[in-house]
């Protein structure tokens, strides 16, 4: 065979050769639906692909975060709701007893009655979520509140048992942090409202315990003075206290549906962006199978007739 004859042939094979590699990687391509199925076939492309796949994981997780936090934030604020109820009750039941028209036993199916309430109350901020309390701070499986009363079975206060501030060999407060953090977003953390002792309310001594426990002995000694004067006016401070808490946990609510908001989005933003670097144009890659196929069969013929001339010469 001539040199230039084996050349023509070599370039012949070469040339069919690249002819089926291209048709293979059309018809993976076609299989799977996917520009690229290893990082040789575009390492610059594969790298974007895998950054994005990277990004949309870490999105996920995040979106599950905001998920689980808008259902905590919801609980709280369902829990404050029903407390505000509670208060509400017990506040017109104060008002009821402090009128002179009432009779002791009067005043006593009204204690009967604030006593109930005062559980539901504590009941409420008890509330928990997924096994966690949601008002007791770090301490998320410690029930926070709890009704403390004297050897006569008499209620005296409420105890907070959640997170609370340390001390030091002096004496002397040492803040620890209270508040649950969740992060949202690179970078983006949200604190929630956890700190039970807000809802304590203690001022010079007093709390929301002290409070409803001077509340049943006015009633116990029919103190109309001190039920129409200042325990009425403190179970209306008691009452905006927990509203004003549950209004801070609405402003996280309205951030919270923000940032998934915004986290749909930029999943949405990194799917398109994804799909445009490793999906496949099916119309297209189609066409560009079916004119290599169309190729490939006509080298495949030349170089059938190209081949058998040149075996040929030689028989």
């Amino acid at each position: 065979m001539r040199i230039t004859d084996r050349i023509t042939a070599t370039n012949m094979i070469q040339s069919i050769n690249r002819s089926q590699g291209k048709l293979e990687k059309y018809n993976n391509q076609l299989s799977s639906m996917k520009e690229i199925s290893k990082p040789s076939d575009d390492p610059l492309r594969a790298s974007q692909i895998m950054n994005l796949n990277n990004s949309l994981i870490q999105n996920e997780e995040f979106s599950v975060t905001i998920a689980d936090t808008v259902d905590w934030n919801n609980m709280q604020d369902s829990a404050l709701e029903n407390a505000t109820d509670s208060l509400r009750r017990i506040t017109t039941l104060i008002q009821s007893a402090s009128t002179g028209t009432m009779s002791d036993s009067d005043r006593q199916a009204i204690k009967a009655e604030m006593e109930t309430e005062i559980s539901t109350l504590v009941d409420s901020l008890n509330t928990n979520f997924g096994g966690k309390y949601v008002f007791s701070g770090m301490n998320t499986t410690t029930k926070p509140f709890e009704i403390s009363r004297n050897a006569d079975g008499q209620m005296t206060g409420i105890q907070y048992q959640g997170t609370v501030d340390e001390t030091d060999a002096d004496g002397n407060a040492i803040p620890v942090k209270a508040d649950l953090s969740r992060t949202i977003a690179t970078g983006v953390d949200v604190s929630l409202k956890t700190d039970g002792r807000q809802l304590m309310n203690e001022q010079a001594g007093q709390d929301i315990g002290t409070f409803l426990a001077d509340a049943l002995k006015a009633l116990d000694a029919n103190d109309t003075e001190a039920l129409s004067s200042k325990l009425l006016a403190r179970s209306n401070a008691e009452m905006e206290n927990v509203v004003n808490m549950r209004t801070e946990i609405g402003a996280i609510s309205n951030r919270l549906k923000s940032a998934q908001e915004r986290n749909t989005s930029e999943n949405l933003n990194l799917q398109s962006i994804r799909s445009n670097k490793q999906d496949v144009d099916l119309a297209e890659k189609y066409m560009e199978f079916t004119m290599e196929q169309q190729s490939f069969q006509a080298s495949l013929a030349m170089g059938t007739k190209i081949l058998q001339t040149n075996i040929l010469d030689y028989l």
